[in-house]
C-alpha cells in the first residue's frame, strides 16, 4: 500500500498534470520572486514591488500580476470585494497556500545548488544584500546614514544601502539624496567585498591592508565597522535586497 510520503502514483503524471500546469503559469522569472516578497514583507504597492526586483520592467511586472490576480494568488481588497484602485497587493488564500513550496524550494537550493564565487564577485547587489542581512539596527547612529558601495573594474556598479536605527535595511539603485554628511564611501574590488559580505574577512583588517577604502564623515567611517553583526555559521543566501530607484544620481565627491 503506498503512502502520502511515497508521493503520486506514476499515473499522475500524465501528459498534462497539475504540475505542467503549475510550470507553464509559474514557471518564468519573476512569478515567484513576486509571490516571495509579499510573503516576506506583507502587502506591498505596485512601486514597492517593482524596487524589491531590480532588472524587471514596469511593463511585465503590470502583466505579471495581472497574471497572479487572474489565478486567484494575489489580491487588491479584503474580504473578496472588487479590486481597489491603488490598494496595495497581498497573498490570497492560494497565495498564501504557494508559501510552502516556495521556502521548501529555498531550502533546497541553499543546500544542493552551489554558490559561484566568481559570479557573486561581480553582483554588488548581492554582495550589499548579504552585508544588509547583518545590520545591527541598534548600532546605527541617530538619523539615518547611507552607506554608498562601489566597486571598479571593466564594470564598474554602485549601490547605495539606507540604514535608520529601529528599521530595516533599505538597498537602493540610486542615490536616496541624503545629505552628504550622513554619507561613507566603500570602494572595493568585488572579491573583497565578497570576502567581507560571506563572513571571510572582518572589515578592519580589510581596512588595514588596503582593499577596503572607506571616505566621508571621518565619525561614521570610524563606526562603520561596528554596524554589522558577525555572521552566522553556516546561515544561507536568500533573496535580493530591495533596491530603490528613486532619488537622483550621486554627487562627485
Amino acid at each position: 500500500m503506498r503512502s502520502e510520503s511515497d508521493g503520486p502514483p506514476a499515473g499522475e503524471f500524465g501528459e498534462y498534470c497539475p504540475f505542467t500546469k503549475a510550470v507553464e503559469h509559474l514557471g518564468d522569472r519573476w512569478s515567484l520572486l513576486i509571490v516571495q516578497g509579499l510573503a516576506r514583507h506583507g502587502p506591498q504597492g505596485f512601486n514597492a514591488l517593482a524596487d524589491g526586483l531590480p532588472g524587471i520592467s514596469r511593463s511585465v511586472l503590470v502583466r505579471r500580476l495581472r497574471h497572479l490576480e487572474s489565478l486567484g494568488l494575489l489580491a487588491r481588497a479584503a474580504g473578496g470585494g472588487r479590486p481597489e484602485r491603488g490598494a496595495p497587493y497581498r497573498l490570497a488564500p492560494a497565495g498564501e497556500a504557494l508559501v510552502p513550496t516556495i521556502t521548501s524550494l529555498y531550502h533546497w537550493a541553499a543546500r544542493w545548488v552551489p554558490e559561484d564565487p566568481a559570479l557573486a564577485q561581480r553582483d554588488l547587489t548581492l554582495c550589499t544584500w548579504w552585508l544588509a542581512q547583518r545590520v545591527d539596527p541598534a548600532a546605527i547612529p541617530e538619523g539615518p546614514v547611507v552607506v554608498a558601495f562601489a566597486t571598479g573594474g571593466l564594470r564598474p556598479q554602485r549601490v547605495w544601502l539606507v540604514l535608520e536605527r529601529g528599521a530595516p535595511p533599505s538597498g537602493c539603485l540610486e542615490d536616496p539624496g541624503l545629505a552628504l554628511d550622513r554619507y561613507v564611501y566603500v570602494e572595493a574590488d568585488g572579491a573583497a567585498l565578497y570576502s567581507i559580505a560571506r563572513g571571510q574577512r572582518a572589515w578592519r583588517p580589510a581596512l588595514a591592508a588596503g582593499s577596503v577604502r572607506l571616505f566621508g564623515e571621518p565619525a561614521l567611517v570610524r563606526a562603520l565597522p561596528g554596524w554589522f553583526r558577525p555572521p552566522e555559521a553556516g546561515a544561507p543566501a536568500a533573496a535580493r535586497p530591495a533596491a530603490h530607484r528613486r532619488g537622483r544620481i550621486a554627487a562627485e565627491r
